[in-house]
């Protein structure tokens, strides 16, 4: 069992930065991929970014492209989301998650992934 927590949520204003993090209680070597999702009140949930944790080759969706950047940190189980140029379409709980052992076939929906953090807010005024 994997327990995912995910931090760095808050206010902010349209434009600044913020960083996510998801820290897991334990090794994500035997997992194929963490991802960020994210929920707009009275929306799907919707994926962000996702990285595959061997090689570290990343995914996005397209409107945060060239805005947020995943990483992850091998020696401390953690992942960030790196979010830059904040807009207010941005506001959402922001959620990460954890692929198991195998790649489920695609790191776009949510139901490829086995493991979910409780999720942060993210709030970006205009």
């Amino acid at each position: 069992q994997l327990h995912l927590v995910e931090s760095g949520g808050g206010l902010v204003q349209a434009g600044d930065s913020l960083t996510l993090s998801c820290i897991t209680s334990g090794s994500i070597d035997n997992h194929y991929a963490m991802g960020w999702f994210r929920q707009a009140p009275g929306e799907e949930r919707e994926f962000v970014a996702a990285i595959n944790w061997n090689v570290g080759r990343t995914y996005y969706t397209d409107s945060v492209k060239g805005r947020f950047t995943i990483s992850r940190d091998v020696a401390k189980n953690t992942v960030h989301l790196q979010m830059n140029s904040l807009k207010p379409e941005d506001t959402a709980v922001y959620s990460c998650a954890a692929m198991g052992v195998h790649f489920s076939g695609s790191y776009y929906f949510s139901n490829g992934y086995d493991y979910w953090g409780q999720g942060t807010q993210v709030t970006v005024a205009s």
